[in-house]
C-alpha cells in the first residue's frame, strides 16, 4: 500500500532514482582497409585489441550525459583487417543521491546500461564487414571507476559544460 500524506494522495518519492532518458550513437568507424585481401581463413587467430573510455558531462542539476567509446581492431599495420571507433551516449536522470555519490553512479550505473547496446553495434559491424561478430566481453565498469579515481589522485571529478 503506497504511503499517504493525509489527503489520499501518494507521498513523493525520495529514494535514488536513476533513469535513462535517452541513448543515441554519436559517432561510429568501420575501416576495412585490405579488403578482399583479409576476408579469406586466417591461418592464426589475429590480433585483437580494445580500448575503452567513459566521459560524462552534467547537462543540468540532475542531468548527465554519459559517452562511452570503444575503439578497437584487429591485425596490425599491413595485416590490418579492421578498425573501429564506436562513441555511444545516454542521458541520464540522477535524483535524490548524496552529493558524493553522483559521480559514482553516473560513471558507473551509465555505461554498465550503455555496455549492451554498444557491445551490439561493434558486432553487427564487424559481421557487415564480412568477418564473424566480434562480441566484446563484459567489462567492470565499477573496477574502471575505481582505477581512473586513483589516476586521478583520488579526486573526483565532475565534467561541467
Amino acid at each position: 500500500m503506497p504511503d499517504q500524506n493525509g489527503n489520499g494522495a501518494e507521498a513523493p518519492q525520495t529514494g535514488p532514482k536513476f533513469s535513462v532518458l535517452a541513448q543515441y550513437t554519436k559517432d561510429l568507424s568501420f575501416e576495412n582497409p585490405n579488403a578482399p585481401r583479409t576476408l579469406g581463413p586466417q591461418q592464426t587467430a589475429p590480433n585483437i585489441s580494445i580500448q575503452i573510455n567513459v566521459n560524462a558531462r552534467q547537462l543540468a542539476p540532475s542531468d548527465f550525459e554519459v559517452s562511452l567509446m570503444l575503439e578497437g581492431g584487429a591485425g596490425q599495420g599491413a595485416d590490418t583487417m579492421f578498425k573501429f571507433e564506436l562513441n555511444y551516449a545516454g542521458v541520464f536522470r540522477a535524483e535524490n543521491f548524496p552529493p558524493e555519490q553522483v559521480q559514482a553512479v553516473i560513471m558507473i550505473e551509465g555505461p554498465r546500461l550503455l555496455f549492451p547496446f554498444a557491445r551490439q553495434i561493434i558486432a553487427d559491424a564487424v559481421r557487415g564487414g564480412s568477418y564473424p561478430p566480434l562480441y566484446i566481453d563484459p567489462i567492470d565498469f565499477h573496477a574502471l571507476y575505481l582505477q581512473r579515481l586513483a589516476a586521478s589522485g583520488g579526486q573526483q571529478q565532475q565534467r561541467t559544460a
